[in-house]
């Protein structure tokens, strides 16, 4: 096993950097925004867990680890060619996704329906889990984007739109099943 413990390499210092085929293309080239932005979700989700504990740190914990593979999966490009990869490719896959549904299904079956829309906020845990909810829902933006100019895995885009839809019922959970959510007034200070 090599070991390597150089933090820098320099290959980045003229703006560029590797993709996971080892293509290599500027750092704002939207293949790298958008698996960048996954990674910003994964550091919101870090804070998050600092707030968890029980069955929503595990469940929190197996979306960390979801986000390295999508972040993996949208380093990647070129899909056709992975069957001619040295090493097999890691892609999102429908059961991830369906996962996520069904976690989804589960608390929402906890909260009464909305009869408002809900500000960010509430519990620590709450807050937390709705500032994941707006980056997973960029980082979907920016996949969106990618698929119509490049290939993109279908569940990988399938997946953040599903996350952030999982982070807005559990920050519900998070406000006591949704008993302590702060909910929107409109026009309140007029």
């Amino acid at each position: 096993m090599v070991v390597l413990n150089k933090i820098y390499t320099k290959t980045g210092d003229a703006g560029e950097t590797a993709l996971g085929n080892g293509s290599r293309v500027a750092k704002h080239a939207m293949r790298v925004c958008a698996y960048g932005t996954v990674d910003e979700t994964n550091a919101t989700v870090g804070l998050a867990r600092l707030h968890a504990d029980g069955q929503m740190d595990a469940q929190l914990a197996m979306i960390q680890n979801d986000l390295f593979d999508l972040g993996a999966d949208l380093c990647r490009p070129d899909m056709e060619k992975d069957a001619e990869s040295e090493y097999p490719v890691l892609r999102m896959t429908d059961a991830q996704v369906s996962r996520l549904e069904d976690e989804i299904d589960a608390m929402t079956k906890l909260v009464a329906p909305l009869r408002s829309f809900i500000l960010p906020g509430g519990s620590p845990l709450a807050a937390q889990l709705h500032l994941c909810r707006t980056v997973s829902r960029r980082a979907e933006r920016l996949a969106v984007e990618l698929a119509t100019m490049e290939a993109v895995n279908p569940p990988a885009v399938k997946y953040l739109n599903r996350l952030s839809d999982w982070f807005f019922q559990a920050g519900r959970i998070a406000n006591d099943n949704g008993k302590n959510d702060v909910l929107w007034v409109p026009g309140a200070n007029r």
